[in-house]
């Protein structure tokens, strides 16, 4: 009953109150020509996109919006905004969205991927449930909660990467996805809820990390093609069902030193005859005197594995450059995708290592494998100097003006400037005014140490041009 409350008592509590579902306060095309539409947010300062009409093929939300002259930020994608758009083919978030709302693309049938902004920190109830023709998701490493039921029924996801931001992972949030072969649950989920895997009967391996204490109700009930789980010591309580039907299973490897009490129907009555329970050594007789566990015939102490799961690996952070008119993304770590958002009227995100540009300025990009965590995020300024100052401000594209291309990095204190003109002079000066560190460009990277803290914003002047970047 619990698993379709929620829904029903949203439709309930908007007949009884008279609510409109499919209100909103501006209509607005986009750049392309697609109306979207929206609600006031946040007092008025902010846009929240919302449901008017049926969405359908591709649509680009927009980072800003002006309406009366008035231009304002999309923060955030509304309850149900998409619902059940099912000729959605294809969606852009951009950067500035920080929370995804409840039902917001639920039933979009048609949906086969989608980038989550590493702007995002939240993603509500059900926000992508029934999305089922959806193969790949990537969650940034922004994100710290993933809602009930958020990708319920996404029976085509094949893989997943959770990072090692999220905290909370809500019941059912992955029930029914049935094509799920892998997963990576990181060591900050505290609690594995009800129902969270239910029914992913191509999932063929779980390790759960040792920050883990609980495991819910029929949390991965009916994974018919899981075949070993690893079940750390912080563990302290398996709920009913918890790994019934796991019909593959042959080994189940228990570090628990004390074991709790399982209830009867944890496992299958084949599991208990016919596969094995690898315990903590010197731990079999607590085994065979703990309820249900004494109902494995077949004990051994040790790890089959030889020892500790390694624990996944993080993504190194990506190199960023740029080079005959392209930014180029490069990550030490083989098999890697580096995702990047960039802040241009022209591209938003994306993936890959290579994207053509004409005129940009913000990027920021991370990298991804399966089975590792997401890399921490690098961040770049790209501008263009002009060659001749007196035609600063003349846009370069119709007046066919000469100009440098300049990528600037901040981290630890410590600006690197990429294509600046060789003995121009480059000053550093803090938000208010103080300059903080000076230096001649170089032919090379110039490297300009200053004493401004990580989260800051440093003002990079280089001749005329004057550029703000975000400290690292």
């Amino acid at each position: 009953m619990k698993q379709f409350s929620l829904s029903i008592l949203l439709t309930l509590l908007m007949s009884m109150t008279g609510i409109n579902a499919f209100a909103y306060d501006i209509a607005v095309e986009n750049a392309d020509g697609v109306t979207i539409y929206y609600n006031y947010y946040n007092e008025g300062k902010e846009l929240q996109v919302t449901r008017n009409t049926k969405y359908s093929g591709i649509i680009v939300i927009p980072e800003e919006v002006t309406y009366m002259n008035r231009t304002r930020k999309v923060t955030s994608i509304g309850d149900q905004a998409f619902e059940n758009c099912s000729s959605l083919t294809s969606v852009t978030i951009p950067n500035s969205v920080t929370f995804i709302g409840n039902f917001a693309f639920s039933g979009c049938s048609s949906l086969t991927s989608l980038n989550i902004p590493n702007s995002v920190t939240s993603i509500a109830n059900l926000a992508f449930s029934y999305c089922s023709s959806l193969t790949s998701v990537t969650i940034p490493n922004s994100v710290t909660y993933i809602g009930n039921q958020a990708f319920r029924g996404c029976s085509s996801l094949t893989s997943l990467t959770i990072p090692n931001s999220v905290t909370h992972i809500g019941y059912s949030a992955f029930y029914g996805c049935s094509s799920l072969t892998s997963l990576t649950i990181p060591n900050s989920v505290t609690s594995i809820e009800h129902y969270t895997f239910y029914g992913c009967s191509c999932l063929t391996s779980v390790t759960i990390p040792n920050s883990v204490t609980s495991i819910g109700q029929n949390a991965f009930y009916g994974c018919s093609s899981l075949t070993s789980v690893t079940i750390p010591n912080s563990v302290t309580s398996i709920g009913e069902g918890a790994f019934n039907g796991c019909s593959s299973l042959t080994s189940f490897i228990s570090k628990m030193e004390n074991p709790c009490k399982i209830p009867s129907n944890c496992f299958s009555q084949d599991v208990f005859y016919n596969s094995t329970l690898y315990v903590p050594e010197g731990t079999t007789e607590k085994y065979k005197t703990t309820s249900y566990w004494n109902k494995f015939l077949f004990i051994e102490e040790g790890d089959p594995s030889g020892g500790e799961s390694p624990e996944p690996q993080k993504c190194s952070k990506p190199n960023i450059g740029y080079k005959n008119g392209q930014l180029t993304f490069d990550c030490a770590t083989e098999g890697a995708t580096c995702y990047y958002s960039i802040t241009d009227s022209d591209i938003k995100s994306g993936n890959g290592e290579k994207v053509d540009l004409t005129v940009t300025y913000h990027v920021s990009v991370y990298a991804a494998k399966q089975g590792c965590y997401n890399s921490d995020e690098a961040i770049a300024t790209l501008c263009w100097i002009d060659v001749d100052p007196k035609t600063e401000g003349i846009d370069n594209g119709v007046a066919n003006v000469k100009a440098m291309p300049v990528l600037i990095q901040g981290e630890d204190g410590v600006l690197h400037i990429l294509g600046a003109p060789e003995g121009t002079t480059i000053n550093v000066y803090e938000i208010g005014g103080q300059l903080v560190g000076s230096a001649k460009g170089s032919s090379d990277t110039t490297i300009i140490p200053t004493t401004l803290p990580q989260g800051s914003i440093a003002i990079v002047k280089i001749g005329e041009k004057a550029v703000k970047v975000m400290m690292k």
